[in-house]
């Protein structure tokens, strides 16, 4: 959905109000006149589609309380806390930002560790070496040839959000396989940081996922 600049005359004390909510919402006065249109005329805006996404995926994690899920209803990205199962329970942020227009990737996945820790630091980046290994070499069967984007360093990995062409999604099944490949990663993480799985059972437990159809984006 493109944008053009439109000359309205509007009573100064609607003006008023809507900036005041557009304040309130973390929003500006443009955007929140065009979700009000919008609902009115019963259309889907992208930032509702993103809203609806991310609603979904609060749901999603709420009902499991491992991964704290942060969304405040008004912006295109999404915060999610998770402790790893190391020593002093360092947390790992998920940042979930989805484009209003697609370019390719529907959106970019952020993770990052806060961490001095050498140890810490070297485990993931084997842990990360595996995960990008594995993808590599697994997905492009469903994207048609195609792998996938990433970006590492200042203790974030970076990776692209996709849709399968071969599939119609809902704003609901976006939100269920964005969740499920942030606990899938999670899991995995967290059981290969605390030794109970070495990179073999990673690989395993990895391709039962796909095999599942669980978390292919």
């Amino acid at each position: 959905m493109g944008k053009s600049l439109y000359s309205l005359m509007l009573m100064d004390d609607v003006v008023k109000e809507v900036d005041r909510l557009a304040f309130l919402r973390g929003t500006n006065r443009s955007n929140l006149v065009n979700q009000i249109l919008a609902e009115y005329l019963s259309m889907t805006t992208p930032e509702k589609r993103i809203g609806n996404i991310f609603r979904h995926i609060e749901n999603s994690m709420n009902r499991e309380r491992v991964i704290v899920p942060f969304f405040d209803g008004n912006n295109s990205t999404m915060l999610l806390k998770s402790s790893l199962e190391y020593k002093y329970r360092p947390t790992i942020k998920y940042e979930v930002e989805l484009y209003r227009i697609p370019r390719g990737a529907i959106g970019e996945l952020t993770v990052t560790f806060r961490t001095q820790s050498e140890s810490l630091i070297e485990a993931l980046n084997r842990f990360l070496g595996i995960w990008m290994s594995l993808e590599e070499h697994y997905l492009p069967k469903y994207f048609g040839g195609n792998g996938t984007d990433y970006r590492i360093g200042g203790g974030k990995f970076v990776r692209g959000i996709h849709l399968r062409d071969d599939r119609d999604y809902s704003d609901e099944s976006v939100g269920d396989a964005i969740s499920a490949y942030i606990r899938n990663f999670d899991r995995l993480i967290k059981g290969f940081l605390s030794g109970r799985y070495d990179s073999a059972d990673v690989e395993r437990l990895y391709v039962d996922a796909l095999n599942r159809g669980v978390g292919i984006i």
